[in-house]
């Protein structure tokens, strides 16, 4: 327990402040809890990568489904020249579709490691809190929660208690 006047640390059983005087009111535990941030975080922030991963699959399944099925007949339908690329444009919206799928699928996969406390996931979400930051808006503040929650020093240790616990 610390003084409320000056911040100095208080022993047990101790009646005044050893620094600034000041009365102790109330019984001071030998065993304060300590606040674990990564732990008060790290259900939030699964929770959120599984928001996030839906959403993203949802816009690669749309890319997806847009390249596989509009493009295609698109020449038949409005009478397009022969000289305008569109199977690029079906090969392009169909990889770009697929990527993001795989990123979504992979953000689902972090949620799941994440939520169950495993060692790989700390590395795995932070790789994607990475590539999420070119996502605005939601993919940069959820890549910046990440980042704050898991990349300091302390995390680092946290997480792996959390996760020797789990295993």
């Amino acid at each position: 327990m610390f003084c409320d006047g000056c911040g100095a640390a208080v022993q047990p059983g101790q009646a005044y402040c050893s620094k600034c005087g000041k009365q102790i009111l109330g019984p001071v535990l030998a065993s304060q809890p300590v606040a674990n941030r990564v732990q008060e975080h790290l259900h939030l922030l699964a929770i959120l990568w599984f928001a996030y991963a839906a959403l993203i699959g949802l816009a690669g399944l749309v890319l997806f489904i847009l390249g596989s099925t509009l493009f295609p007949h698109l020449r038949q339908m409005n009478k397009i020249p022969p000289d305008v690329p569109i199977e690029f444009l079906t090969m392009f919206f169909s990889m770009i579709g697929t990527l993001i799928l795989a990123k979504a699928a992979c953000g689902f996969i972090a949620g799941w490691g994440l939520m169950n406390h495993t060692a790989w996931a700390r590395v795995l979400v932070l790789v994607l809190a990475f590539i999420s930051l070119i996502n605005v808006p939601f993919g940069t503040a959820l890549g910046i929660y990440t980042m704050w929650v898991l990349l300091p020093g302390d995390s680092h240790r946290e997480y792996e208690a959390l996760a020797a616990k789990a295993a």
